[in-house]
This record gives structure tokens, C-alpha cells and sequence, in this order.
């Protein structure tokens, strides 16, 4: 319609004609800072036009890529790590898991022993008579009734505890600590107990007190695991870790053996993970049985639900 008629007016008066195009053209040419064109027209040796056109060619790629990679580059969001080291006169303490390498009370394991000898002898005769059907129901509801035993309610019963008697001496930096100051939790040790847990404020001490002093009574006759099955080691085992997180003993479990001192110093390391398209942190994520997120935590949880889903049941330290 109309547009179309006043676009092909104005081709119309604007096109010059072809002479004054050409002579446009060879101005261009002889007068253009683009040394190689005017290089490639003027010259008269076609092996010169063919040499000038290679390097010109050459040059546009190299252009042409240099351009591509920087863009490339500035939209892959490219990261700078920086590390700064901070001397402040006041840090958060973190919190210290304990636990002793003898998990169970002696006399625990003896008696389950004998208990476990008993039950496979008694179950596997009462089975024999439990074809009679006289005795049948009887000794299935005595099968039954004594057959729910948990190995979580035994570990917190008769695994290793806290109290007057094992915890002798507890100093936090001139104050008195005592059992109660404590968290239980379980861990591939049994019964272990966290100090500063994160149910507490966390507490903000100074750098140049003591810290936290702690002595411990283990008795190997009183607290001991089957010698049988290789569980000779007598001591404590510890870690320090973030209030917010769960203890991790794999790897990072410090040990201390019976009649010795052990001292640690701590060091507080801070990491900011850039979210994306600068890195790959996603704040969003969050655990089920964890408030705060943490790679451990995570992994805890997805070991959880992959033994759940394959077993149908679950060990009694991994969340859930």
C-alpha cells in the first residue's frame, strides 16, 4: 500500500547513479584506513592481491574470534576466590562432640550375650513344640512379646553416659561446667554428648583465655566393647565442629588414649559461596531433618533414604 509505494519512492531519490556509485567506491578504497583493502585494489600483481587477501582474511578471523571468546567468557560469569585473614579480638566457640571409644557398660554386653545365647536355644526348641496345637498360641504370643528388641533403646540405656561420676573436672574459661551443659546424640560411637550444642546460644569467647578443659574417667573394666570382635582401644574420641552442624568423627575424629592430656587449637574458617551465575550455591535448599544446610547433613540424609527405600528399615544414627 502506501508504505510500500513511499519505501520505493525514496530508493527512488536516493540510489545514485552507477558512475557517480563507482567513483564513490574508488574514493573509498584509496582513502580508507583499512590498509589492506586499499592494498588488494590498487595493486596491479595478482600474486600481491592474493597475498594482501590472505592476510586480510587471516586478520578478520583472529578479530572475529577475539570478539566471540571475550564474550564467551564474560557470559560464563567468571569468579575471583579471595582469602583474607582477619585477627579478631572475639570468636564464636564452636562445639565439642565427645565420645569414649568403649561404647557399652561391660556388664550390658555380657548380659546380652547370654541373653541372645538363651533366646536361639529356647526359640528354636519352642518352635519344635509349637507344632503341637495346644501350645501353639501360647508360645507365639511368647515369640512375639519378646522379639521387639531395639538396639537404639539398648545403645542409650547401657552405652557409655555422663554424668558426676565419668565427667571428674569441666572448665569453660574459669567457669564450672557440669553434665546438664551437655547435648546426647548419637553417632557411629554410641552415645556421645556435645558441648555448646546448637540448642544453646552460641557462646563468644576471647582469644586469649584457656578455652575448655574437660577430664574424663573411662574405666575399661566398667565401659568396654567385645575384646572378641576387636574392640581393645580405651579413651575418648572428640571433634570440633560448627554448633550448627552435626559431628562428623569419619576422618576428622581426634583420639585420646587413657591416661594422657590432649590439647587442640582452634582455628575459625568462614567460607561466602557465591550464588548463581557466579557459582553454584542454591541458598534455596533445604533438609528435612536439619535446620541449618551442610554438605554432611546432606549426604547423612540421602545415605537415609537410599537404605530406606533398598531395606525397609533404617540404623538408628542417620536421621529420619
Amino acid at each position: 500500500g502506501i508504505l510500500e509505494k513511499t519505501r520505493l519512492c525514496l530508493i527512488k531519490k536516493l540510489l545514485p547513479h552507477l558512475e557517480d556509485r563507482r567513483k564513490y567506491h574508488d574514493e573509498f578504497v584509496s582513502s580508507t584506513s583499512f590498509h589492506g583493502v586499499h592494498k588488494i585494489i590498487q595493486t596491479r600483481s595478482k600474486t600481491r592481491k592474493v597475498l594482501w587477501l590472505l592476510v586480510l582474511a587471516g586478520c578478520l578471523a583472529v578479530v572475529i574470534w577475539q570478539i566471540c571468546s571475550r564474550f564467551i567468557y564474560y557470559f560464563s560469569w567468571p569468579t575471583t576466590t579471595t582469602v583474607v585473614v582477619q585477627y579478631v579480638e572475639n570468636i564464636q566457640f564452636p562445639a565439642v562432640t565427645f565420645c569414649s571409644l568403649n561404647r557399652f557398660q561391660a556388664h550390658a554386653v555380657s548380659n546380652l550375650k547370654i541373653i541372645f545365647l538363651i533366646w536361639n536355644i529356647v526359640s528354636s526348641i519352642l518352635q519344635k513344640f509349637a507344632k503341637q496345637d495346644k501350645y501353639y498360641q501360647e508360645l507365639n504370643d511368647f515369640l512375639a512379646g519378646n522379639q521387639n528388641f531395639s538396639i537404639k533403646e539398648f545403645t542409650r540405656k547401657n552405652g557409655f553416659y555422663l554424668n558426676s561420676s565419668t565427667l571428674l573436672e569441666c572448665d569453660f574459661f574459669g567457669k564450672p561446667c557440669y553434665p546438664q551443659d551437655f547435648e546426647h546424640v548419637f553417632t557411629e560411637y554410641g552415645n556421645c554428648f556435645t558441648f555448646n550444642h546448637n540448642d544453646l546460644s552460641a557462646r563468644r569467647v576471647s582469644l586469649s583465655g584457656r578455652g575448655l578443659h574437660l577430664l574424663f574417667d573411662v574405666q575399661q573394666d566398667q565401659f568396654t566393647d567385645e575384646p572378641a570382635l576387636g574392640y581393645t582401644d580405651a579413651g575418648i574420641t572428640f571433634v570440633i565442629h560448627s554448633p550448627q552442624e552435626l559431628p562428623r568423627f569419619d576422618g576428622l575424629g581426634l583420639l585420646t588414649p587413657v591416661g594422657t592430656h590432649a590439647q587442640v587449637a582452634i582455628r575459625q574458617l568462614k567460607s561466602i559461596i557465591q550464588e548463581y551465575p557466579w557459582g553454584e550455591c542454591k541458598p534455596d535448599i533445604k533438609l528435612q531433618y536439619h535446620k541449618i544446610y551442610s554438605t554432611n547433613g546432606c549426604l547423612l540424609e540421602c545415605k537415609a533414604r537410599y537404605i530406606q527405600d533398598w531395606c525397609g528399615c533404617l540404623p538408628f544414627i542417620l536421621p529420619g
